[in-house]
């Protein structure tokens, strides 16, 4: 089975109290869903374009298990103390190689 990983790349944090309610939660939710944290907070480099925004990498079985740990409701209920406005991030689950 090939693993994935969930990448999310935070562009802006406006409301570091909502980030911080988000984490709390989203954290054991996800590790209940097969996750595994393998990286996060800021680079300790960048290159090429890179930019200085906060990262995390988690990974996971599979695609499948990465979808539904995102679809969890364990986890919605951490979507939804992060709120709408909160941060600006990009969240991608790839496939591994």
């Amino acid at each position: 089975m090939t693993k994935a990983y969930w990448i999310s790349a935070y562009q802006e944090i406006k409301d570091a109290d909502a980030l911080a309610a988000y984490a709390k939660l989203a954290g054991p939710a996800l590790t209940a869903a097969g996750a595994r944290f393998l990286a996060r907070g800021l680079p300790a480099a960048t290159k090429e374009a890179g930019l200085m925004q906060r990262l995390v990498l988690i990974e996971f079985d599979s695609v499948d298990q990465a979808l539904a740990a995102y679809a969890s409701p364990a986890y919605q209920e951490a979507l939804a103390a992060l709120g709408k406005n909160a941060v600006v991030r990009d969240m991608r689950i790839i496939e591994g190689v």
